[in-house]
């Protein structure tokens, strides 16, 4: 675990930066800056790019992760490579064709509620298409083991142009019609500078061989567009659906309490930067023992901390909805059922590693599919009926049976679980911490609640993980910590 602690330290250090500056931008500049018509009317038309993205990028990026380390000369090496490049092509283009010809039924079918959106369509284009080819350009730098630099520019550099960019628009220096069209083009640029990046590392070949497993590659990229589509259905489709039920403010709000919950998402996020290539290697040279440790110390690891997270949330609710403006402050049952789903999905660990480097990923797919078709159920019932609270309701039910198939196929194929007692010790604690610190009343300025509830929960609970032992990880971490103070 040494690379990966190592490594995944620094992500989480720039995720949880890119992470501030998205707070600032979700939690004060838009909802100050814009309106909340507007700011509901990005977030539709990101999430739209995000739930075409996998379509347009074709699998390719987690193809590249699993292939490449099954080439050995370094001419094929390169020759793969360069077919990466040119895969996409295949859905980009008549994907671009269709937007192109249908441009006015698209923005008809997203505007049946909101006209606002309806002169957006090509937005959403061009930015699926920049997230697309950036996704494709970071997996090349994370099978070099460099992903340090793709995940700055990935939690960072969009973030830090929205945040230039919104300042612009309240100083009046642009309009809101030209911060939508410079927010596409941070997208193309972080795009170029990723390319750069990935050439450097290693400059593709102008020769293309096609490798005797063509096959197997074409397939498994065409099938991990049901995957990535299916995270991305289970994550974005939702702020999409919204859309089309209810006013597009409404978007905005839950947008803002969305945010909240995704902040227990990122110690995950920058840990599977790195496991996902190393479990992909371990797969492919069949080490199960060493797999089956990663497996449970990565879950473990990052349940202690997430689950963590999520109680400093709950706790800490209603002071942070006291600096936000009264419409965004029905969130609380929102934040709460989100943030369930990434608990639960913190607990799963390097599974979907797992699942997706291994010979079952077909099964799991189009498992996906159903899942993903069984999301957007849930949010054409629960939407209408119980609004903003349904599309929660709907994406914590969706997470969680999708997770818990995704367990029960681990166990069964594989013979490996992430539980352990340390596990339900873990949980344990946090249910108790939990009833008592949100019971017990803070009667000071919310600023100064959030840091003493924050410090009390952290010593206790990080004191008990120490002296039982709970988590290997976590313990070496702490004793760094200290001896760097001392």
């Amino acid at each position: 675990m040494g690379i990966v602690r190592k490594q995944a330290i620094s992500n989480t250090i720039v995720t949880y930066l890119g992470f501030a500056l998205g707070a600032i931008n979700v939690l004060f500049l838009y909802t100050n800056f814009l309106t909340d018509a507007y700011f509901g009317l990005v977030q539709v038309i990101l999430s739209a790019s995000a739930v075409i993205m996998p379509l347009m990028a074709f699998g390719v990026p987690n193809t590249i992760i699993k292939f490449y380390s099954t080439f050995k000369e370094k001419e094929k090496k390169d020759s793969f490579l360069s077919l990466m490049l040119l895969l996409p092509l295949v859905l980009i283009l008549p994907i671009g064709a269709l937007s192109y010809i249908a441009n006015d039924t698209i923005g008809t079918f997203l505007s049946q509620k909101n006209e606002i959106v309806k002169d957006y369509v090509w937005y959403i284009f061009v930015i699926g298409l920049a997230m697309a080819y950036f996704e494709v350009f970071y997996a090349w730098g994370k099978v070099h083991m460099k992903s340090f630099f793709g995940n700055f520019l990935k939690e960072i550099f969009c973030r830090l142009g929205v945040t230039i960019l919104l300042g612009l628009i309240h100083f009046k220096v642009i309009t809101v019609e030209t911060f939508l069209v410079l927010l596409a083009a941070v997208y193309i640029m972080r795009m170029l500078i990723m390319k750069i990046y990935a050439y450097r590392l290693r400059m593709p070949s102008l020769k293309i061989e096609i490798p005797d497993d063509i096959g197997d590659i074409i397939i498994y990229s065409a099938l991990i567009i049901l995957g990535g589509s299916t995270a991305i259905v289970l994550l974005e489709v939702d702020k999409v659906m919204i859309n089309q039920f209810i006013k597009i403010e409404n978007v905005a709000y839950y947008s803002v309490a969305g945010f909240m919950a995704s902040t227990i998402a990122v110690p995950s996020r920058a840990m599977h930067q790195i496991t996902y290539p190393l479990t992909a290697e371990l797969l492919n040279k069949k080490k199960y023992k060493e797999l089956k440790k990663l497996y449970k110390k990565s879950s473990l690891t990052l349940f202690s901390i997430s689950g963590l997270l999520f109680l400093l949330l709950l706790v800490n609710l209603k002071d942070l909805y006291s600096f936000l403006p009264e419409t965004y402050t029905a969130g609380f049952v929102i934040v709460a059922w989100i943030g369930m789903a990434k608990v639960y999905d913190a607990l799963l660990g390097n599974n979907n590693s797992i699942l997706f480097n291994s010979d079952f990923y077909r099964a799991v797919l189009l498992l996906g599919v159903l899942l993903a078709i069984l999301t957007i159920l849930f949010n054409l019932w629960l939407i209408p009926k119980y609004g903003l609270n349904g599309a929660a309701i709907a994406s914590f039910l969706a997470f969680f049976i999708y997770n818990s198939i995704k367990l029960g196929f681990v166990k069964r194929k594989f013979n490996m679980s992430p539980l352990s007692k340390e596990t339900f010790f873990v949980l344990f604690i946090l249910l108790l911490l939990g009833t008592l610190f949100y019971f017990i009343p803070f009667a000071i300025h919310p600023i100064l609640a959030i840091l003493l509830k924050s410090i009390l929960i952290i010593s206790i609970y990080l004191s008990i993980l120490y002296k039982f032992k709970i988590s290997e990880d976590i313990n070496l971490l702490i004793n760094q910590f200290l001896r760097n103070f001392k």
